[in-house]
């Protein structure tokens, strides 16, 4: 498989996985783009092993993280958010306010746990950090949610 071939297969979640990162499709497709172009000549000496799907997603996080100040201040909030569509899919407004309640590194965990389906020791690869530390955010993230009642405390299993 080359190049173009990777991102023609895998680009779509990848783009979602942005998008549960950033909440914002157009950022999505930034930090999509990032990515890959980070990761592209790279591409030879990491695929060879299969591994160029953690090394696109560890560079996508990791510039994800590194946006801190990136926030545009030209939007005018509103107290009604309009009906948005993502390709075919309605967009969950409830769960990007989730995602949007946690810190940059909690909502990293929790998209990289629950939606990438990765283990805690794959998710500490990701985002180049201990599982202890994956551990912390994955219970903070938990708890925000249960706090600020954005998730049942029946909902969401402690650990996973």
């Amino acid at each position: 498989m080359d190049f173009s071939e990777y991102v023609a297969a895998r680009g779509r979640a990848l783009w979602r996985a942005a998008w549960l990162l950033t909440g914002d499709s157009h950022l999505a497709e930034d930090l999509v783009q990032t990515a890959l172009t980070k990761a592209w000549p790279h591409f030879e000496r990491v695929s060879g092993d299969g591994s160029f799907e953690a090394y696109v997603r560890r560079a996508m996080v990791t510039t994800y993280l590194s946006w801190r100040g990136r926030r545009w201040v030209g939007e005018i909030p509103s107290g009604r958010v309009p009906d948005v569509r993502v390709g075919d899919e309605h967009v969950d407004v409830d769960l990007l306010r989730a995602l949007g309640s946690l810190s940059r590194q909690q909502r990293a965990v929790v998209v990289l746990r629950y939606f990438a389906d990765l283990t805690e020791a794959d998710t500490a690869a990701a985002l180049g950090c201990s599982v202890g530390t994956i551990k912390q955010h994955h219970s903070r993230a938990i708890a925000a949610l249960r706090t600020s009642g954005l998730l049942d405390p029946d909902d969401a299993e402690e650990a996973r």
